[in-house]
């Protein structure tokens, strides 16, 4: 039997990435708490610019600004860097306020 999470996941990684600059605790299921920097996030996951131990399949809950809690797959390990797929989807308005209290300079954001 296989260890981790059995995931099917198309190609998301097209969906507009919003740069951002969040320091989070992750609670990761084996190792707990870990600190963790997001660098980018999108409405369906989010990259992290300081990956360590994680393996592809591994589950984090991460809490974030109008969202609060929400469970995470790494789905790609590269170097120091790790992408996550959010485990359900964010609604379009609680997204853009996420990003409006994320990224509090208007010149950063995406034209909507």
């Amino acid at each position: 039997m296989a260890a981790g999470a059995q995931l099917s996941v198309t190609d998301q990684r097209r969906m507009a990435r919003h740069p951002v600059d969040h320091p989070v605790i992750a609670e990761h299921f084996r190792a707990g708490d870990m600190r963790m920097h997001i660098a980018n996030l999108s409405s369906h996951g989010f990259m992290v610019d300081d990956a360590r131990d994680l393996a592809r399949g591994d589950r984090v809950i991460v809490r974030l600004p109008v969202i609060g809690r929400i469970e995470a797959y790494v789905i790609w390990v590269r170097e120091n860097r790790a992408g996550f797929q959010f485990e359900r989807i964010i609604r379009v308005d609680d997204f853009m306020a996420m990003i409006d209290t994320l990224q509090p300079n208007p010149r950063l954001r995406r034209a909507r």
